[in-house]
């Protein structure tokens, strides 16, 4: 049987245990050209957030009573006369939180799992960096010297862009929440100094640690941080907007930046950036990732609890901020599965 996580009901504000059914059904056969995936690991996103809503976006929203959509990784355990694929092979794409899925193959990719764990090419060679890789150069626009600012710096996609950032030849200063966290990126992951947003100021911090101001600044988070990071940006700075997870579970507007005519006055830009249209050159970005992690210049970490049934309370780590690096939830059962 194939254990499935459907989506029930939109929610509104922070999803609870009942947005979700966890359902056991039986593997479809396969059809010609399809091969039969079982799922190791399943990517959780705060991307997730929005694919619930009713709403035009870069993605169909996630439908009623669909399984719910995620980002995976697992073996090839049955094949109906696939040109490609084989048993034993490792494909990561859009499985969806399940223990197995069917494809003909389009969206996926086969991976060596030899050169780097399954969790890793959902994390940091999968979409979190690959995000973090054309956000900050291709958007960013980086260039050595720069004093680039970095919030949600612990996280799957601010870690990366960091680690990055510093590789380039810049200044980086991460927002983090937690001494904990703070002392991971400034100690394990090299920027060159942290803001704590839950225990200082952020508007001082960014005085502080950027006195002549910001050139460049990967927003993950929007709110109360974006609008500080405004009120700092010097000439022609670039504003990277990748997310904005404190305003994903607003159940009221979100209020737009106060100091967003600081772009005005200081030529600025500020683009927002969806990782799929960078989809032709992430062999390229893959390639260069994996020589920095075996130049041990990017590090790469993956926050991986177990069990399907746990899908809820995984994912509200991701606004918790209970969790540091990339999370990912294991739906393999070592046991084998009816």
């Amino acid at each position: 049987m194939n254990k499935q996580l459907k989506l029930v009901k939109r929610p509104a504000g922070m999803p609870d245990a009942d947005t979700w059914n966890l359902e056991s059904n039986p593997i479809p056969e396969l059809k010609e050209g399809e091969v039969l995936i079982k799922n190791h690991y399943i990517s959780l996103d705060p991307a997730m957030r929005g694919w619930m809503r009713d709403v035009k976006s870069y993605l169909p929203p996630v439908g009623l009573g669909e399984v719910m959509r995620a980002g995976s990784i697992g073996e090839v355990v049955k094949v109906n006369n696939h040109p490609t694929y084989k048993v034993g092979d490792v494909l990561t794409g859009w499985g969806g939180v399940q223990q197995y899925n069917v494809t003909d193959g389009t969206g996926y990719y086969a991976v060596d799992t030899s050169l780097a764990p399954m969790p890793m090419y959902i994390g940091t060679l999968g979409m979190p960096g690959m995000t973090a890789y054309f956000g900050i150069l291709e958007v960013g626009k980086i260039k050595e010297g720069d004093v680039v600012l970095v919030s949600g710096a612990a996280g799957a996609v601010g870690s990366v862009v960091g680690q990055i950032a510093k590789i380039k030849g810049c200044r980086v200063i991460g927002i983090a929440g937690g001494p904990e966290k703070c002392k991971y990126v400034v100690d394990e992951l090299g920027f060159d100094g942290a803001i704590d947003y839950k225990n200082e100021s952020v508007s001082a911090g960014i005085k502080e640690h950027c006195p002549k101001g910001i050139d460049v600044y990967f927003d993950n988070v929007g709110g109360e941080i974006l609008d500080a990071a405004l009120a700092r940006i010097r000439m022609h700075a670039r504003i990277v907007i990748c997310g904005a997870i404190s305003q994903y579970n607003n159940t009221t507007a979100i209020k737009g930046p106060s100091n967003y005519l600081s772009l005005l006055v200081n030529r600025g830009t500020m683009q927002g950036m969806v990782v799929m249209d960078y989809a032709p050159k992430y062999k390229e970005a893959a390639m260069n990732m994996g020589m920095w992690m075996a130049q041990g210049k990017l590090k790469s970490k993956e926050d991986i609890y177990n069990g399907i049934e746990n899908f809820h309370s995984t994912f509200e780590r991701l606004f918790t901020g209970d969790k540091k690096g990339k999370l990912v939830l294991k739906v393999l059962e070592e046991t084998p599965v009816a």
